[in-house]
């Protein structure tokens, strides 16, 4: 089952990429009663489970031609192959290693991720979906509902430990998922990169799509943006140290200042896989100076 599970990972991303963490019903089978414990990715059964419950493919690297005019469409060009210069640069030093995305709750690990496994021909995976499919239930905040959330940090757990045995992965974890140590000494076995997304831009997100899916934000208010930037707030403080322990930071403000944007919400995704890209470079470079090659680390 092991070796299944290892072939099964490491298929193209383009086969088994995961689909968003709030996709689609799951259903619950039977009477059978959801428990912690260990994920069975791959094999005949689990790679099946991720085929038919959350495969799909990555969007295209390059956008076709908006009505901002064919500058646009350059732009577009010139990201994508600024995006594919950077992988090349950084996969031989990867050297197989998985790279986990942390980060706020809509700070958009999960486009990120996609797009960081397309171009450096990884899986991706989005560890929430995993623990749906795991415990049968159709979304995170049910799971919160039914069960509780150390029922589901549990189970978060176990996903991420199967996880890291594995090679060559993008894995986009939940936002509460850095506040358990043994989550990092999973994590660690390859690469984090923290997403940093001021809160303000996070909150507007949110209150845009809704707070449904996101059990620890659905409260009622007459006004969904000062209750999202109240509830980020409060976790940002908690989990403040925890995100510090990611090997890579992007800071999103940073980017911005970098490109003569007044705002985060005019940098596309790409503009932000190519910095986590540069920053793992940066990265691998200082830590094999220091000490020795990057897989001995």
């Amino acid at each position: 089952m092991a070796m299944e599970a290892g072939l099964a990972m490491q298929s193209r991303a383009v086969g088994i990429v995961g689909a968003g963490h709030r996709n689609g019903a799951l259903g619950v089978g039977g009477d059978r009663r959801p428990r912690a414990g260990s994920l069975r990715i791959g094999g005949p059964a689990g790679g099946a489970a991720l085929r038919a419950r959350g495969a799909m493919p990555v969007a295209p690297l390059c956008c076709v031609k908006t009505s901002r005019g064919q500058q646009s469409l350059h732009n577009s060009v010139d990201e994508a192959l600024l995006l594919k210069r950077k992988a090349e640069q950084v996969l031989f030093e990867l050297n197989g290693r998985c790279i986990y995305l942390v980060g706020m709750m809509g700070s958009g690990k999960s486009t990120v991720g996609k797009i960081l496994a397309e171009v450096l021909g990884y899986s991706y995976f989005d560890s929430d979906s995993l623990v749906e499919q795991a415990v049968g239930m159709p979304s995170v905040a049910q799971i919160f509902k039914v069960h509780s959330e150390a029922f589901f940090r549990d189970n978060e757990s176990s996903v991420l430990r199967d996880l890291s045995s594995m090679q060559r992965l993008v894995v986009a974890t939940g936002g509460g998922a850095v506040i358990r140590p043994v989550n990092w000494s999973y994590m660690k076995k390859g690469l984090s990169i923290m997403l940093d997304v001021p809160l303000d831009a996070l909150a507007k997100r949110i209150a845009q799509v809704g707070t449904a899916s996101r059990p620890l934000l659905d409260q009622p208010s007459a006004d969904p943006y000062t209750a999202a930037f109240a509830k980020l707030s409060l976790l940002a403080e908690q989990r403040g140290d925890a995100y510090a322990n990611a090997d890579v930071r992007v800071s999103l403000e940073e980017i911005a200042a970098k490109q003569g944007h007044g705002d985060v919400s005019q940098l596309t995704p790409t503009d932000i896989a190519i910095e986590a890209l540069q920053k793992i470079q940066n990265f691998v470079n200082e830590h094999s100076m220091a000490s020795g090659p990057f897989e001995d680390l």
